[in-house]
């Protein structure tokens, strides 16, 4: 007949066999690093190849740290920028758990690692920020500003067994409150800049448009003197040639000048009583009048009647 105990020693050696085995060996995954803790004091360095390993049951605990990159997202926060200006501030930090002995013994877990890296990180940005204008973290010095703050964060988490591998302003803003007033300003500035571009372009215009009239002026002045000038040398051209015609034909003289008085007189809607045998008209009874009659123009005995 079977021993009935026998059975029941089988079962709890299979138990005891299991809770050892399962007590002894211990895995390491590739995104973890581990610490072997005997009564809460470490018993060898921090594992970070991933495989199988063996501790002692019942004595050694194993506690799993991870090891990628980790990111605390900060909350909003308002800040004071240069020029006493209010400021409101989204930042982040990303890190990793480089001595896993020092963040266990130090804070003990991520939270705790968060939580400490807030802190450090609020303050940096409340020292760094502090003498920086808004242009300054917005613009013109934003990357000198981060480089700044990383520094001072990194050496604040080396003590936790921390290392920060970057830290970023994802937004900057000005409080609500203050956006209309500076959405304002802006505009009032824009408008005055437009203003003085307008006054600037009406002075240019009014200085070009003095300057087209002072040269108009000037031109006509000196095409008006020029004319004066041409006008007289042809005057004084044609009296040579009178002059000279004069005395080579004085009867073509006498003529030409009879021409020109019947055009003069004859001119417009003038009306002449005369007599026909009048020396006015001696080219229209003979073509060559007496030389008695030659002696310049023709000065008739006329009566005109407007």
């Amino acid at each position: 007949m079977r021993n009935p105990f026998s059975g029941l020693a089988l079962v709890v050696a299979v138990i005891v066999a299991l809770i050892l085995v399962f007590g002894v060996f211990f895995t390491v995954v590739p995104t973890e690093q581990a610490l072997v803790l005997r009564f809460g004091e470490p018993v060898r360095d921090p594992i970070d190849a991933p495989g199988l390993y063996l501790k002692w049951p019942f004595t050694d605990t194993v506690i799993y740290i991870d090891k990628r990159i980790l990111d605390l997202d900060e909350t909003r926060q308002e800040v004071l920028v240069s020029g006493n200006q209010r400021l409101e501030v989204d930042a982040f930090v990303r890190y990793r758990i480089s001595d896993p002995l020092k963040f266990y013994q130090s804070v003990g877990s991520i939270q705790g690692a968060n939580a400490q890296l807030g802190g450090m990180l609020n303050s940096a940005l409340r020292r760094t920020l502090s003498e920086a204008s808004i242009t300054d973290i917005v613009r013109d010095k934003r990357d000198a500003l981060m480089a700044d703050i990383l520094v001072q964060v990194k050496s604040g988490a080396e003590r936790f067994g921390l290392s920060v591998v970057d830290v970023r302003i994802k937004r900057a803003d000005l409080p609500p409150e203050n956006s209309e007033a500076v959405f304002h300003r802006m505009q009032t500035e824009r408008q005055q800049r437009a203003a003085t571009f307008r006054a600037e372009g009406s002075q240019q215009s009014q200085e070009i448009r003095a300057k087209a009239d002072r040269d108009v002026t000037v031109t006509i002045a000196q095409a008006q003197q020029e004319g004066e000038q041409i006008r007289g040398q042809g005057d004084a051209e044609r009296n040579r040639i009178f002059a000279e015609s004069y005395g080579k034909d004085p009867d073509f003289f006498a003529f030409y000048r009879s021409m020109q008085a019947y055009e003069t007189g004859l001119k417009g809607e003038s009306r002449i009583i005369v007599s026909p045998k009048s020396d006015f008209f001696r080219y229209f009874t003979t073509p060559t009048p007496t030389a008695a009659s030659t002696t310049g123009e023709a000065k008739p005995e006329t009566q005109t009647v407007k």
